[in-house]
């Protein structure tokens, strides 16, 4: 079955994602992540950047998956993480509340997609910064919000908590280290009841929470998950999109069977984020 536009799940087979054109990407100081990278000497290049991020448009489209995109703000260097300016929920889009001084613009640009797209708003931040890197449908009925405060802010993880639960679902507010920056760099659902996650940094209280949910678990270690070697995007059917270099999981992914989509978005890990963070679901097959 399918719907119009929204998701109730990470692992549903996704018809529809939100991407932004790398036009004005280039590496900033937004975390420990990026600021190893400035401090390497390695130098961002921008026809590189363009190259990958191409390549992962044509996966996409292979893939049998429409491609929608924002229109690139040059105010905004980091609006290419499409993932984070909004969530997709079973009753319409989020609009989060990016917290750093560069991100923060990036709630107009999607807005305007989605008045353009005819795509109805369900819910708009409030109550403190929130990015939807942290926001994480696990299955339907249940949704995982990370909260690291650098930049998701408990406030706003507990209001949006609040709106799922009035609509019936369990919501679970999970503190991360927030030199990981977002859930979605420790934890990714990447097909149904299989997940990868960096357990070393999340809680066991979440691990005993999925392990009940009877999820498979592939362990990823700490130092790939700070290559963004967690961050990896369903595309439902048993395909995964997934960077070419997180390579600890997508050797237990594809010993699993998984079909992996792997363009190489190095321009991207280095400036920390990978495919998940580079997509944001607007349509997925209900599965729920």
């Amino acid at each position: 079955m399918s719907i119009e536009w929204g998701a109730d799940s990470e692992h549903g087979v996704l018809r529809d994602v939100l991407l932004c054109p790398p036009d004005n990407f280039r590496w900033q100081a937004t975390s420990a992540i990026t600021r190893a990278t400035l401090e390497s000497g390695r130098q961002f290049d921008p026809q590189a950047a363009a190259a990958q991020h191409a390549e992962l448009v044509s996966a996409y489209e292979e893939a049998g998956v429409r491609c929608h995109f924002l229109e690139p703000d040059p105010a905004l260097p980091y609006q290419v993480f499409a993932r984070d300016s909004s969530v997709m929920t079973p009753w319409g889009p989020f609009v989060t509340a990016p917290k750093q001084p560069w991100r923060r613009g990036e709630y107009a640009p999607v807005v305007r997609f989605y008045e353009g797209a005819g795509i109805p708003i369900w819910r708009m931040a409030s109550a403190g910064a929130i990015e939807g890197g942290d926001v994480m449908i696990v299955e339907p009925g249940a949704v995982v919000i990370g909260t690291g405060e650098e930049r998701t802010e408990i406030g706003a993880a507990r209001q949006l908590a609040a709106w799922f639960i009035e609509e019936g679902w369990e919501a679970r507010v999970e503190p991360i280290p927030g030199v990981f920056v977002h859930i979605d760099v420790l934890m990714a659902v990447v097909a149904e009841r299989v997940a990868a996650v960096c357990s070393e940094h999340l809680s066991a209280g979440l691990i005993r929470w999925l392990e009940a949910r009877r999820f498979d678990l592939l362990e990823v270690p700490p130092e790939d998950a700070w290559t963004l070697g967690v961050n990896a995007i369903s595309l439902g059917g048993d395909r995964v999109l997934t960077g070419a270099g997180a390579r600890a999981l997508n050797e237990q992914m594809a010993a699993r069977g998984l079909e992996l989509l792997t363009p190489e978005l190095e321009m991207f890990t280095l400036g920390g984020g990978s495919a998940h963070c580079l997509g944001q679901a607007l349509r997925r097959d209900l599965v729920g």
